[in-house]
């Protein structure tokens, strides 16, 4: 690890924004800034070494950091949120349910032995990438929250599943680590409820603000450091550490320059250098060397949007609407975050579930417009009906 290095995961957070800002293609942020760990990592150039221990340990950091930034955005204390949450609460059990024959088939077909991990990936869904795909829509309409809490409660599950089903065999070990990451986690929101209601938390945020210490900030990563610590204690991914971290906030509620400040710590350089980490890690030849890892790719990406359209035609939910949640990022990317650690996958496999998540990006670049008009025109007619 060297300042060259930070100096380049610094130039590389500006190169993600940059790729996204064209209007022709709207690729997600994370994806430029994989692509430039590919092209410097194992893959391309080779002039990141993604075994370097201090460079790992950075990017652990910044996976906690974004999957917190992604538990942080689910919306627990929006009571609009509970008028969709029983169909939405359906829609996700179901596309579950039919994800595991799904999964389970693929694994077969491939011979992967990877069933349970393929299931979790084609009933996920990400929230981080469709909301800004929306550019802003309010999602006030009764489709629109029964859409917002099908993608919380698709994330939610999937995160917490995943450690589960990457590694059947020490699926015990990780149930029991999960379940002390939950109970930390609980531990922590009631004690900071406690005081919240009893205006400590008020009177810190104020003695914070006059003195500009950023206490709030000292503290909300020392409680995602805690559960970080309970994971590894616990032979547990960081990731569930971050996202039920996340949730903690967002059920307390924290003040927006709290989230600000956290935002710009992780989106500034923390995130840029995980995805950079990870694309290093990444060897794409093993795809040329493996075709039949592309044709899994596109197998997974396929059969993700198969699913959640079939289950939105079940439900009569618009198929716009049910291919914007086929959309993947957060859990393929901690699938191969934790099986490239691991050494879990075959070669290319790992390539492989990252194909399959930018098929699903793909198809809601071009469902999203559609989306789009269907959202507004909801929200119009429950705006004249009120």
């Amino acid at each position: 690890m060297s300042f060259a290095l930070l100096a380049l995961v610094c130039a590389v957070a500006l190169v993600g924004p940059l790729l996204a800002s064209t209007r022709r293609v709207r690729l997600p942020v994370v994806i430029g800034e994989l692509g430039v760990g590919i092209l410097l990592g194992a893959t391309g150039l080779r002039w990141i070494d993604a075994t370097n221990p201090t460079f790992a340990f950075m990017g652990q950091i910044g996976f906690a950091l974004v999957m917190f930034i992604a538990g942080s955005h689910v919306p627990i204390r929006n009571a609009a949120l509970r008028q969709g949450l029983g169909r939405a609460a359906g829609r996700a059990a179901l596309v579950g349910v039919m994800s595991v024959p799904a999964g389970f088939g693929i694994a077969a077909l491939f011979d992967t032995g990877h069933g349970p991990l393929y299931a979790v990936l084609l009933a996920s869904s990400s929230a981080s990438l469709v909301l800004p795909a929306l550019e802003g829509v309010p999602l006030t309409s009764v489709p629109a929250l029964q859409l917002l809490a099908q993608l919380a409660i698709a994330d939610a599950a999937c995160i917490v599943l995943l450690p589960l089903a990457i590694d059947p065999a020490h699926a015990g070990t990780a149930a029991l680590g999960a379940l002390a990451v939950l109970a930390a986690g609980a531990l922590l929101f009631l004690v900071l409820t406690v005081l919240a209601r009893r205006g400590r938390a008020e009177r810190l945020h104020q003695y914070s603000e006059r003195r500009a210490l950023a206490m709030e900030l000292r503290i909300t990563l020392l409680l995602l450091f805690s559960l970080a610590m309970v994971a590894s204690v616990s032979k547990v991914s960081v990731m569930l550490a971050g996202f039920v971290a996340g949730l903690v906030v967002s059920a307390v509620g924290e003040h927006r320059r709290v989230q600000n400040q956290i935002f710009a710590l992780s989106e500034g350089f923390f995130a840029p250098l995980f995805f950079v980490w990870l694309g290093a890690s990444l060897n794409l030849r093993h795809l040329v060397e493996h075709p039949s890892a592309i044709v899994l790719g596109v197998a997974l990406g396929v059969a993700a949007l198969a699913v959640h359209v079939l289950v939105g035609a079940v439900t009569k939910q618009p198929l716009s609407f049910a291919a914007l949640t086929a959309a993947q990022l957060g859990v393929p990317v901690g699938a191969v975050a934790l099986g490239t650690q691991a050494a879990l996958f075959a070669p290319g496999e790992g390539s492989a579930l990252l194909l399959g998540a930018l098929i699903t990006i793909a198809g809601v670049s071009i469902v999203a417009p559609a989306a789009i008009r269907r959202l507004a025109s909801a929200t119009e007619g429950s705006a004249r009906a009120s």
